[in-house]
């Protein structure tokens, strides 16, 4: 999913009092601490935080657009992330905001802060309330790391079958649909491990429904960008029965040869999203 300003369907909003922070709006792209003083390299890397390393790793993995970790380098983001905590990003699950079971009048408020952002990647937390939705998107020529820190939370992922929408009879770009297979259908609890969606295959379309309140921390690379043609596209799921298909060996009982259920995936817009942005809070990085 999209963050900060220009993402369709989602609104910019600063406002506060959800337990997780004094939230503020984000006035820097990126958290610095105090360069190193006496000491040197070695005595920073060998006082370095979980996050620090973990940010180092990930400005040697991802190095720009077009580029895809290898499966080693997959493996050692999945490592660290796997041991990340609640407390190396300044949360408790005893918090307000991961105590609250009451549930939210109107829509859950979805909000999100930027640890650190950079035109290689950057890395996010998502707060989703008791019953929050994330609607079902993509993240076109992406690699995307999701560690569940705190709560519960129920993910189905997609990939695509068909390359290209097919018309389904209407004359807008509205009703055209694409054949995707879920690839993921399940509960998460925290701890759990790292989720991964590959920019060609690996569910790299999913859905995020909190069944308690979460904390979900978001490596991307590359970021969004819509000058760059990585924007952020969202879609409804039709049941393949309404819309039957023989392209690319499909069959029509609406399961592939390998036993993935599909599913008609259609362009829309979440007009109720709501995601601001608040402060950043927790320990700093330094990209010294």
């Amino acid at each position: 999913m999209k963050v900060g300003s220009g993402a369709r369907g989602v609104e910019g909003d600063s406002s506060g009092g959800d337990g997780v922070e004094k939230a503020q709006p984000a006035k820097r792209r990126r958290v610095a601490a105090p360069a190193a003083g006496v000491g040197g390299s070695r005595r920073v890397q060998a006082e370095a935080s979980p996050l620090q390393r973990l940010f180092q790793a990930c400005r040697a993995v991802f190095r720009g657009p077009g580029t895809v970790p290898a499966r080693a380098e997959v493996d050692l983001l999945c490592s660290m992330l796997d041991s990340m905590k609640p407390e190396d990003v300044g949360l408790s699950a005893s918090q307000e905001f991961f105590t609250n079971r009451d549930d939210p009048e109107g829509t859950p408020l979805i909000k999100n802060t930027t640890i650190y952002e950079c035109d290689n990647f950057t890395m996010v937390i998502f707060f989703l309330p008791r019953n929050a939705i994330i609607p079902l998107h993509d993240h076109p020529g992406m690699t995307v790391f999701s560690k569940l820190l705190i709560g519960a939370l129920h993910i189905r992922s997609y990939d695509w079958v068909d390359p290209e929408p097919a018309s389904s009879g209407g004359s807008s770009s509205s009703d055209q649909l694409r054949l995707a297979k879920r690839v993921v259908n399940g509960f998460f609890t925290a701890p759990c491990d790292t989720s991964v969606l590959y920019p060609t295959t690996g569910g790299n379309l999913h859905r995020f429904r909190a069944i308690a309140p979460c904390a979900i921390l978001d490596i991307i690379g590359p970021p969004y960008s819509t000058e760059d043609g990585r924007d952020c596209t969202y879609y409804a799921a039709i049941p393949f029965s309404r819309h039957h298909s023989n392209k690319n060996g499909a069959d029509l009982t609406g399961v592939d040869e390998e036993g993935h259920r599909l599913s008609w995936l259609k362009e829309t817009i979440p007009r109720q999203l709501r995601m601001p942005k608040i402060r950043y809070g927790g320990p700093p990085i330094s990209d010294e």
